[in-house]
């Protein structure tokens, strides 16, 4: 038995949770998400508590008993708290800007790069250089950075690019010049 797929979710005071055959909807201050639970999995709530737990067990069931475990309570955390994610451009000249609903980045080639902001997601510029994300679904702003991330991801070299908030970027040292 999964080790994370037997611990309970605690669901907060301001979410509610209501499952319909084997879609899963969970409602909070800051959204509402779906899910489509497999049929070999069983949601149970238990005092304020979520249990996943397995109907029958076979290969494919243990296999999706943590993953659905985690992506249930990923949903219950994003509807109560928000996730968060936050770039940085790094480089001479790299600004961001929001107009409307895109983002417009200023990355260093002849034309500024504009991409359309989900509905599900905010995006806040501070100081032109750093990107803060919000979103209650963690899949969907995870895509999203990562699609702005592949704009400009980060060299080695001079570590100019677009960078995660904690990311360390190993630098190498370059050529080593005529001797």
């Amino acid at each position: 038995m999964s080790r994370i797929g037997k611990l309970p979710i605690k669901i907060p005071a301001n979410v509610d949770i209501s499952w319909q055959e084997s879609e899963l909807i969970v409602k909070g201050q800051f959204g509402t998400l779906y899910n489509t639970i497999p049929d070999s999995l069983e949601i149970d709530n238990n005092n304020g508590n979520l249990i996943v737990s397995l109907k029958n067990s076979n290969r494919i069931t243990r296999s999706l008993h943590g993953l659905y475990r985690t992506l249930v309570n990923n949903m219950v955390i994003g509807v109560s708290e928000q996730f968060k994610l936050t770039l940085t451009l790094k480089g001479v000249g790299y600004r961001a800007s929001v107009q409307g609903n895109n983002l417009v980045l200023n990355l260093g080639y002849s034309h500024p790069v504009n991409i359309e902001i989900p509905k599900d997601i905010s995006v806040e510029v501070i100081q032109n250089t750093t990107l803060n994300f919000k979103s209650c679904d963690k899949a969907n702003l995870g895509l999203f950075a990562a699609q702005v991330r592949s704009w400009r991801p980060p060299e080695p070299y001079k570590g100019k690019g677009i960078i995660y908030q904690n990311e360390i970027i190993r630098r190498k040292a370059g050529k080593s010049g005529k001797k």
